[in-house]
């Protein structure tokens, strides 16, 4: 099986480590359907910033990753930087962000930012362990654009991404599972990140 950015990481340990296998589903069939309108639903949940419901939508085996990115000569097989992520986070790491959000405390977000999620290019592909299909697994790749404006006088900025989401079914519903987010720029030109992309 293909190693995973979450298998070295610490709080990655219990991520799952499924992978997805074959051609991305045909864009009629019924996953690829239910997995499009999960993101589109969790990029207006992001956007409302309605994080405590956002929580909800997460496993509590989670884990969302950034790793650093950087500019390597062709062939050099790495784009990453070992070890290093702008985000490495599990379930509880990301409720102590969203906590912290509902106190005084959190001044990158008082007044609150104005966001905007963009999606594109989403592809849903059946997931494979250790060379078995699991049923109740997607894993879905997707294109994000995020537009972040504070204030009055600073110009907004943007996020360029690529993300592979693990989606699991659960008795509640599909829910997220791992979140690698690869972003295009290898330095953030972003005032802080204090977001969840």
């Amino acid at each position: 099986m293909t190693d995973t950015h979450s298998a070295s990481s610490v709080l990655g340990r219990n991520a799952s480590r499924v992978q997805r296998t074959g051609r991305s589903l045909p864009f009629g069939d019924q996953r690829h359907l239910m997995a499009n309108q999960w993101l589109v639903d969790e990029a207006w949940m992001l956007d409302a910033q309605s994080y405590s419901d956002w929580l909800d939508l997460l496993t509590d085996d989670i884990h969302y990753l950034m790793p650093v990115r950087v500019t390597t000569a062709l062939g050099a097989g790495f784009d990453t930087s070992p070890g290093m992520a702008h985000f490495d986070e599990d379930k509880y790491s990301l409720s102590r962000r969203v906590a912290r959000f509902l106190t005084e405390h959190a001044w990158t977000e008082d007044p609150p930012s104005r966001l905007r999620h963009h999606l594109s290019n989403v592809r849903a592909f059946a997931a494979d362990l250790d060379g078995h299909l699991v049923e109740d697994h997607l894993v879905v790749e997707s294109a994000t654009l995020l537009f972040r404006s504070r204030g009055d006088v600073r110009e907004g900025s943007f996020v360029s991404a690529g993300r592979e989401d693990v989606l699991r079914r659960t008795p509640e519903g599909w829910k997220l599972a791992r979140r690698t987010i690869l972003v295009d720029d290898s330095v953030m030109r972003m005032q802080n990140l204090a977001i969840f992309l």
